[in-house]
């Protein structure tokens, strides 16, 4: 619904959702806190002016607000500036100071005293407003499973345009029906060819998004950031971390050996691993049948491929979804409207899917329709829609590109895409000539790390965010791993400690044997035996200190996944393969679309600082000769 909120001695209207199934809003007023001392509420005769609570609807004609064209000036493309963030301008919102002054007002008496103070008081009093009008400050929405997360900084709103992947992008799939599905196609497509399938199911928790299949040795890998192997699984069966390190302790994973390398970048991943490590499982068996020939790891791949592939291509598993799209898709009332403000906030909306037409119709209407207002559809949210699209050779190269001019699918040539349009194939120049928008004024939202945000951004240089859906459960199973996490954290520090002891015993029990005097005199002083029963007993705590830690690093993010831990983590201490792709080509990402409307189309999303590894040791030196030595002793550990 609408709410009126009393601003002081002003009023707007803001959207909340009452029933988000309803077509129309219901608008009712909301009383909050005057602002007393503020700049807002100082100024009422210039916000009494601009600023007009309207009781039409929202898309109606006569609906309106602030006429921020007689009060504010916009940053065009042509005049932007560069901030000192490196982002554009563009976009931004500059007071008209002739129209202050026509009221009789000040812009400098606004901002009487150091801008600081005047700074802090603003914040606080913007922190009381957002919080009376039950709005989370972007802080605190970092804060939770549904925030959108920032790699590389991204000013909102100087883009002009956001594009939008479908499939587990805009439509979340139920993962264990889709997967499954597509399963059980694939089962069959292998069982019509002679290789033994039966007795086996569908395991959605033997893999998740992220890991990385080694075509050559019939593995399942997961590798850290720097592409070393931390855990790893052949069939389904784990492997111990020796052999892990016997196998992998002199190679690397790279990405760029496709031959032998395939990394599950989506979830649409996970029907296709579960498929062929159980099948390498038939292979070292035995019971796969001689007459399919001589077969290795890397051809039993290429045969899972081919029968996945066929579940797709006869379009069976879709027209399956297509009848019975409720059973298959989790709807998400939220993301229409969050659409709906990027629109209206005058972003160009793009739908960029490689689905083709039947299927994007169908299912944009099943999970979109029922969610807009005033008899809106799905396809009055777009400004263009191009379905069958080829990615990633959409973003490569150009391709032919033919308007969708009737129902049924029926398509003609054309060079140029209009506003309003369907279309099938062609390509992302042709997108950025007919719009006259490119490069990082375009914003791509997709799912597939490589598909969708990798080559958006190499090839076209246009700003990217990633999809993945599973944040939410990972949030969710660290906030329940913290006691685990910081009573492993503890005992990694002990042993820290205890062997930093052991080591400085050792090395004054060897100068000893070359008869040279230890690091300090006490050392030095040490007897023998003294010596020995101190190491050995620090000996015996460090080996009963590994007996706990060993099963708890192991456990740790099982929560998650049993087998693979974390998505975004591998081992205790470092991301995983698949966050440093994510840091490296999707600019913000997210659990859900719909995770944009818990902020605004203006947000200017900030990275965190990174922190290097001499980071707090730089800090702990700096400040060791103070009075706060025990402060930073406990801040190191």
């Amino acid at each position: 619904m609408y709410t009126t909120e009393a601003l002081g001695n002003f009023s707007v209207f803001r959207e909340t959702s009452v029933s988000m199934a309803a077509t129309n809003y219901i608008r009712s007023p909301v009383r909050i806190r005057p602002m007393s001392r503020s700049i807002l509420s100082s100024k009422n005769l210039l916000w009494n002016h601009v600023i007009k609570c309207q009781c039409s609807s929202r898309t109606s004609s006569s609906s309106s607000g602030v006429d921020e064209k007689s009060v504010f000036s916009l940053t065009s493309s042509s005049k932007y500036e560069v901030d000192y963030l490196g982002e554009k301008t563009k976009g931004d919102l500059n007071v008209k100071v002739e129209h202050l002054e026509a009221f009789g007002i000040d812009s400098q008496a606004t901002l009487k005293g150091p801008i600081e103070e005047v700074a802090r008081f603003e914040a606080e009093e913007a922190e009381d407003l957002l919080r009376d009008l039950g709005i989370p400050t972007p802080f605190s929405s970092r804060q939770s499973a549904r925030g959108i997360f920032c790699s590389r900084t991204l000013n909102l709103r100087s883009i002009s345009a956001i594009g939008y992947d479908m499939d587990y992008t805009l439509m979340h799939y139920n993962v264990i029906a889709w997967e499954g599905r597509a399963y059980d196609y694939c089962m069959e497509n292998l069982k019509k060819v002679g290789f033994p399938v039966d007795g086996l199911a569908f395991d959605p928790d033997l893999v998740i998004r992220g890991l990385v299949i080694d075509k050559e040795k019939g593995n399942l890998v997961k590798a850290d950031r720097f592409g070393y192997v931390k855990r790893a699984m052949h069939g389904t069966k784990m492997l111990s971390n020796r052999a892990v390190s016997e196998m992998y302790g002199r190679e690397l994973v790279d990405l760029r050996k496709e031959s032998r390398w395939e990394f599950l970048n989506t979830l649409f991943s996970v029907s296709e691993a579960v498929a062929y490590m159980q099948m390498v499982d038939r292979l070292d068996d035995g019971t796969i049948a001689a007459q399919l020939g001589p077969i290795d790891y890397k051809g039993l791949y290429k045969a899972v491929g081919r029968a996945l592939f066929r579940a797709h291509v006869e379009g069976q598993l879709k027209s399956e979804i297509m009848s019975k799209p409720e059973l298959f898709v989790t709807p998400d009332p939220e993301l229409p409207l969050a659409l709906l403000d990027q629109k209206e906030a005058g972003k160009k909306l793009l739908l960029i899917t490689n689905s083709d037409y039947h299927y994007t119709d169908k299912m944009m209407q099943h999970s979109f329709n029922r969610f807009l207002p005033n008899d809106m559809g799905w396809r009055d949210l777009f400004d263009i829609v191009i379905v069958s699209a080829r990615k990633p050779e959409f973003f490569q190269m150009s391709h032919p590109m033919y308007e969708v001019v009737t129902g049924e699918g029926l398509m003609r040539p054309c060079f140029k895409a209009k506003t309003g349009g369907l279309y099938s194939g062609g390509s992302a120049q042709m997108v950025e000539n007919s719009l006259n928008i490119h490069g990082d004024e375009i914003l791509y939202v997709g799912d597939h790390i490589y598909t969708d945000v990798s080559q958006s951004k190499v090839h076209l240089r246009w700003r990217t965010a990633l999809i993945c859906r599973e944040l939410e459960e990972e949030f969710s199973a660290l906030i329940h791993s913290r006691g685990h996490r910081a009573s492993l954290v503890e005992l990694i520090n002990q042993k820290e400690v205890v062997g930093d002891l052991f080591n400085q015993l050792r090395l004054a029990s060897q100068r000893r044997t070359k008869g040279r005097p230890a690091q300090t005199l006490a050392a030095t002083n040490l007897d023998d035996q003294e010596l020995s029963e101190s190491m050995q007993k620090l000996l015996i705590v460090m080996q009963r200190l590994d007996q706990k830690i060993a099963p708890m690093l192991e456990a740790d993010g099982e929560l998650f996944n049993k087998r693979w831990g974390f998505l975004s983590r591998a081992g205790f201490w470092d991301k995983s393969h698949l966050m440093r792709q994510i840091e490296k080509y999707a600019d913000i990402y997210t659990s859900r679309v719909s995770n944009f409307l818990h902020y605004t189309p203006f947000m200017y999303f900030r990275s965190q600082e990174q922190t290097l590894a001499h980071d707090s040791y730089s800090y702990y030196c700096s400040r060791f000769n103070g009075s706060a030595v025990d402060d930073e002793v406990n801040f190191m550990l």
